[in-house]
């Protein structure tokens, strides 16, 4: 992984464009290719599918969004 700097170089942009990484540190980022951004997106929607069958499969009933926005005391 590269560490860059903004605003990016060319030279940045090219290697990210080949499918490298850069570290922005001083940002607490980090820019990725389009392929790795839908890669990260396959996986976490993959993710929650997982954990979306598992809740079901616990079964139990179903908590209205009204009562578990009081429970958790969000408006």
């Amino acid at each position: 992984m590269s560490t860059a700097h903004l605003p990016l170089s060319p030279d940045d942009l090219a290697r990210v464009r080949s499918g490298e990484r850069l570290e922005l540190p001083e940002e607490g980022a980090a820019v990725i290719s389009l392929d790795d951004l839908r890669l990260l997106e396959e996986m976490e929607d993959a993710a929650d599918v997982r954990a979306a069958e598992e809740a079901l499969a616990e079964g139990g009933s179903p908590i209205p969004l009204e009562d578990l926005k009081a429970e958790l005391g969000i408006d």
